[in-house]
């Protein structure tokens, strides 16, 4: 081999080394992330409740971070709930169903991208449910239509609301109408829910698209999502192809959909605790203005009683 051959093999073994992109498990272990400006760290991030400070971008973040958020950090109880047959259907594509639930298991640490807590708000018991994208996008399966049924019957045995952090792609395809059933299984216990007059808030992260939209994502009492949030049912170039027309260019963002009546509020992840808690205080009447009215109005019905006998 010549000189000139070695300096030509140096320099695209160079040229391949810079244009080598990391991998996504090098990615997930820096301590680093990127946003608007380009790299920033993960730890000033979390400090900002994971909100980019620039352009507020808020970032995708994981059950514990998000309990850690509303209830404060370590400051509620997870709940391990039911897990059925792993693979009713012994799907296989391009590999297994069963080894996709190993992978995702692995990275996240979940047994179900569903995860159940119970803590406090503005010194109310609630119910939670947040799930985790990480975990297969956040898709719906049996675990996770158990899950939800645990989360309802707790609310329920503890006269607690629930509160449901929706977040994912919608249906798993690799339990076909097993995993369809849980649109219907997870709105028949949110009726239940209701029967038992306990309030049933949802707060919209991104993304919710899918048999999620479909279902309890739609089902509130109030319906909060966080800004520039993705709420879908089919993707914009599938409606887009359909309608043969052009779609605005915040379509399917939280704030589009506010406007179109699906959303009550957009609340800024920063203020959640304080909007959430004032919910709930109305909602289940205990708002000292709500109780002091209630009040007048019964005394008045008191004094128009004795003036009529």
């Amino acid at each position: 081999m010549n000189w000139i051959t070695k300096i030509i093999k140096a320099g695209e073994k160079i040229k391949t080394a810079i244009h080598k992109r990391a991998s996504k498990d090098d990615i997930a272990k820096s301590d680093w992330t990127s946003c608007c400006k380009g790299p920033i760290l993960k730890k000033d991030l979390e400090n900002n409740l994971f909100v980019c400070p620039d352009c507020t971008k808020h970032h995708r973040i994981n059950p514990n971070q998000r309990f850690d958020i509303l209830f404060g950090k370590n400051n509620y109880e997870i709940f391990k709930t039911p897990i059925p047959n792993d693979d009713p259907l012994n799907w296989t594509d391009s590999k297994s169903y069963k080894d996709r639930l190993k992978s995702a298991r692995k990275k996240t640490g979940l047994n179900c991208s569903m995860v159940v807590a119970s803590g406090s708000m503005n010194s109310i018991k609630l119910t939670a449910i947040a799930s985790d994208f990480d975990f297969m996008g956040a898709s719906i399966g049996a675990a996770e239509g158990e899950a939800f049924l645990y989360a309802v019957q707790h609310a329920i045995e503890n006269k607690q609301p629930l509160m449901v952090v929706s977040s994912g792609g919608g249906m798993k395809m690799q339990e076909s109408l097993i995993s369809l059933s849980q649109m219907t299984r997870t709105t028949l216990a949110i009726n239940e829910l209701k029967s038992n007059n306990l309030p049933y808030l949802v707060l919209i992260t991104d993304p919710t698209a899918g048999g999620i939209t479909a279902s309890y994502a739609m089902l509130g009492d109030i319906h909060i999502a966080e800004p520039g949030s993705l709420i879908a049912f089919a993707g914009k170039r599938v409606i887009q192809g359909t309608v043969k027309e052009e779609l605005p260019e915040n379509f399917q963002t939280s704030e589009y959909v506010q406007k179109t009546g699906f959303i009550d509020l957009i609340v800024e992840r920063k203020d959640l605790v304080e909007k959430i808690g004032t919910l709930l205080s109305i909602l289940l009447k205990k708002n000292s203005v709500i109780n002091s009215e209630e009040n007048e109005t019964s005394e008045d019905n008191q004094s128009l009683t004795k003036a009529a006998s």
